[in-house]
């Protein structure tokens, strides 16, 4: 313990790395809240959870189009130029959500009033940027801030899901998402404040090839996609599981559970020295979730108790961190110079494109057939997802071990 404590004590060392770590998760918290948020608003007042896992894929999917654009101006203009605006005009969009469900709008304007968030910037890209920079030249202080980054993001989602529950069922259903606003916008002041650690702008290269066509990027951004459809899909069955067993407030609790399980795995992931190349631990990381994640579907279809489900999913959280971690390091080793906010931004995107996919088939599943078989959708993820990785992996293997052809020349 005084091991793990030193490592990151060792970080905030740096000055200005407290503040922007304040804001940071202050703005960070929300994206754990508005997903959650919306589904039990849109629920408690459409009656279908259908609707709201759509609405929010179409919401997740907008901000997958938008991100890389907006990171692509941080890392042109800086973070604070771009990123309190397109803040701003993000939370129009939540404002906009609220209203159009409180006075029971179409339904088409769900859709869109939740696709105009999608300017919302990628705070937790923006923070490791920031660390990327203080820690130049330093692999394994810099491997310990990815895992305190990807810890707090575990954290928000572990506080985030539960604060959300809380305030819809116990206040109004709008309430969870207009604290999340709150929140978003001070946190976002409090981080872009801090000028002394924010990235310096650098002058692209016009013949600079994007991130998305860098070598090894297209298959980790594919596998992101899958990651992100477990994620997405998790939530919405959850949600949908406890509110089938008469408990529709513990969704938050037992979703944090499983947050709480990732964020434990990956702050002692961070005090450990990574063995072996990252790509090889990738595929690890990735068939380890697998496993885990059939525990939340045999609890589910066992013995439908939530106390266990939420065991389940405590363990099953275990490999969530670590797995972010080495994809975190696997895109910052990916992308070219000059261009690190757009890289993240470009993994998150792929996030954030199947967690839409995920609440959509999530929620279909749990409304067409039940909750329990909508378990078995994050399995069907995670395995796609180690496919893609071991597939990857065997064809440079069958690349770098090819033969050598040469050419002899006839003699005379």
């Amino acid at each position: 313990m005084p091991h793990l404590v030193s490592r990151y004590r060792s970080l905030f060392a740096l000055p200005g790395t407290r503040a922007f770590t304040a804001g940071n998760l202050m703005a960070r918290l929300p994206m754990g809240m508005f997903g959650v948020s919306a589904v039990v608003m849109i629920a408690e007042t459409r009656g279908s959870y259908a609707l709201a896992g759509s609405v929010v894929a179409v919401g997740l999917a907008a901000t997958a189009v938008v991100a890389p654009w907006t990171a692509r101006l941080v890392d042109r203009y800086g973070q604070a130029r771009v990123a309190v605006p397109a803040t701003l005009l993000a939370t129009l969009g939540d404002l906009a959500l609220v209203l159009c469900t409180r006075y029971d709008a179409p339904d088409w304007t769900l859709f869109a009033a939740h696709a105009a968030t999608a300017t919302t910037p990628n705070i937790g890209g923006m923070a490791r940027a920031r660390w990327a920079h203080l820690l130049k030249g330093d692999a394994a202080a810099l491997h310990t801030a990815n895992s305190l980054e990807q810890s707090a993001d575990e954290l928000c989602f572990m506080l985030g899901p539960v604060l959300a529950a809380v305030l819809c069922g116990s206040l109004f259903p709008e309430a969870g998402t207009l604290v999340g606003v709150v929140l978003l916008v001070t946190g976002m002041l409090l981080f872009t404040a801090q000028r002394s650690t924010e990235p310096p702008v650098q002058r692209r290269r016009a013949s600079a090839v994007p991130p998305y066509r860098s070598p090894g990027m297209p298959p980790l951004l594919a596998v992101c996609l899958a990651m992100g459809a477990v994620f997405g899909s998790m939530e919405v069955v959850t949600i949908a599981f406890a509110d089938a067993q008469g408990h529709r407030t513990a969704a938050g609790a037992i979703l944090g559970l499983q947050a709480a399980g990732s964020c434990a795995a990956g702050l002692l992931y961070g005090t450990l020295k990574p063995a072996g190349p990252a790509e090889r631990r990738y595929a690890r990381c990735i068939a380890a979730m697998t496993a885990l994640l059939t525990l939340p579907l045999l609890a589910a279809s066992a013995t439908g108790s939530l106390v266990l489900l939420a065991g389940a999913l405590l363990l099953a959280g275990m490999a969530t961190a670590p797995t972010m971690i080495t994809n975190m390091t696997l895109v910052q080793q990916r992308t070219p110079e000059g261009r690190l906010n757009e890289g993240m931004t470009l993994a998150v995107t792929g996030l954030l494109g199947g967690i839409a996919l995920g609440s959509a088939a999530g929620g279909w599943t749990a409304e067409h057939t039940s909750p329990t078989a909508g378990y078995a959708v994050p399995v069907a993820s995670a395995a796609t997802a180690l496919a893609i990785t071991l597939t990857t992996t065997a064809t440079r293997r069958g690349r770098n071990k090819a033969p050598l052809v040469t050419t002899v020349a006839p003699e005379a």
